[in-house]
């Protein structure tokens, strides 16, 4: 019988970043992500409310 483990990067393990957190991340602009959002080269955001969030494991990927 083999026991199969969940994915590393399941929903229930993921985390919400902001932009801040990116940055700080990166060491690159706001505005450079926004340019690669708008360009279809980043992770678009997740919309919560009026804020915008990124899923961690996507940015991860990203990189």
């Amino acid at each position: 019988m083999t026991i199969q483990t969940p994915p590393t990067t399941s929903l229930l393990n993921d985390q919400f970043v902001d932009m801040k957190f990116i940055t700080q991340f990166t060491g690159l602009t706001d505005k450079w992500f926004y340019k690669l959002i708008q360009d279809g080269e980043f992770p678009k955001p997740i919309k919560l409310g009026r804020s915008s969030r990124w899923l961690k494991s996507e940015v991860e990927q990203w990189l």
